[in-house]
């Protein structure tokens, strides 16, 4: 038993059913090179490997048009090659977030509006409130910053009006002149500052699933197409387990290419073992919007398959996911026959030490990629045995039950699967 949270212990070591993977890992809405990602990897394997007491090792990827890297493991006496790619959407990221300080406050009307006017936001705070300040925030900081720069406007105009004596209407026109120039640099000032802020960064990111209400726009979707390609092919190679992980954002990207694999058939029945890990979704965000058919119709039908194993991982110290929300109930879709996802905690507060926790938990941020961590005492979650591996994700969690405190009730007010 592991506390409070009546979670099972990983599924025993059997025989060594996995020697060479392919890993798909699909990013959220992150506009950094997906370099970061392969020292992200590099790092914290090497720290998890020696606390673990299991060897884990890279080396530059096969190339082929994607960014990736190899991976060699040996973990419980197993030697374990794993192939890596990014799937890369962080050019349509960059895109989206090159706008104007007028755009963005322009943004921030209409994505207040779609998540308030609709009611989706008063829902979204039923399941989890600290994804939901995370959205607020950019709104609130976006605001002060506007604030500020008014002040300092209504600042020099009034200070100009000291002059009027003197130089008359000259006076308030120089001081309008003046203030303006002041607000202006103000409201840049703060934006160039945004990588420590992230007003800027987190409303581009919730604006750019509101502007189409939930949908998918067509860049997005043409990429998508092509990371199904890139999947449908390492399932007819001559690998044990193909393994798509999807963080963040791209967690529901990923609910809609597998989907969109299984409906054209080309998952082949005696292939390579499918499996998908989700790791701190936010699928409400998107999935509670009024248009947002597609992803709610790829939850509801990527549910109930028998031909691959869906795991899905967040924690509650986690605030900026929908920490133990199951994505297809909580979104109103869940059929009859649902089997996925398995949906867990990783119990950030119990695999990190006392030490760490402190030190991590008010950096949000890097709570958010806690999951592609080392753990100091790591309980059945571990990414890179996961990733690395001998055994399978459906092996590894077979009937591990799912956290007792999981939200699994229907919330969403738009559960509509179809225009």
């Amino acid at each position: 038993m592991m506390g409070n949270d009546p979670q099972a212990e990983a599924a025993p070591e059997a025989a060594q059913e996995v020697r060479r993977r392919r890993l798909f890992y699909i990013p959220g809405y992150d506009p950094i090179h997906p370099r970061r990602y392969r020292e992200l990897y590099r790092k914290e394997g090497a720290e998890q490997a020696r606390i673990s007491g299991y060897e884990i090792a890279l080396t530059p990827g096969a190339g082929g048009g994607h960014y990736g890297w190899q991976v060699a493991a040996r973990i419980d006496g197993a030697e374990v090659a794993a192939e890596v790619e990014v799937l890369v959407w962080s050019d349509i990221v960059r895109d989206s977030m090159s706008t104007s300080i007028p755009a963005t406050y322009l943004q921030l009307i209409r994505t207040a509006w779609e998540y308030i006017a609709t009611g989706a936001l008063r829902r979204l705070m039923r399941l989890r409130k600290g994804p939901v300040i995370a959205a607020l925030y950019p709104v609130g900081m976006l605001l002060g910053q506007l604030v500020l720069a008014l002040l300092l406007l209504w600042a020099m105009v009034s200070a100009a009006g000291l002059l009027r004596p003197w130089l008359g209407v000259l006076a308030d026109i120089g001081g309008l002149v003046a203030g303006a120039a002041a607000a202006v640099w103000l409201l840049r000032w703060f934006k160039a500052r945004d990588g420590k802020l992230f007003a800027y960064y987190l409303m581009h990111d919730y604006a750019y699933s509101a502007q189409h209400r939930g949908a998918n726009p067509p860049e997005l979707e043409a990429r998508m197409a092509s990371f199904a390609d890139a999947i449908a092919d390492a399932l007819s190679d001559d690998v044990d387990e193909v393994l798509v992980v999807g963080h963040s954002s791209g967690a529901h990207l990923a609910v809609s290419i597998l989907s969109d694999l299984f409906r054209d058939g080309r998952v082949p029945d005696h292939g390579p073992r499918l499996a998908f890990l989700s790791l701190g979704q936010v699928v409400p965000m998107v999935s509670f919007l009024r248009d947002a058919w597609r992803l709610r119709a790829d939850l509801a039908f990527l549910s109930a398959r028998d031909e691959f194993t869906w795991v899905d991982v967040t924690a509650p110290g986690d605030g900026c996911a929908f920490a133990l929300c199951d994505p297809v109930s909580v979104s109103g879709v869940a059929p009859e026959n649902k089997r996925w996802p398995l949906v867990f905690s990783a119990q950030f507060t119990r695999a990190l030490s006392p030490e760490r926790w402190k030190a991590l938990r008010w950096r949000f941020f890097r709570l958010h990629f806690q999951y592609l961590c080392a753990f100091d005492a790591p309980r059945d979650y571990d990414y890179f045995q996961i990733t690395a591996g001998p055994l399978s994700l459906a092996s590894r969690y077979a009937g591990r039950p799912p956290s007792a405190s999981r939200i699994d009730v229907a919330v969403s007010k738009f559960t509509s699967t179809a225009p």
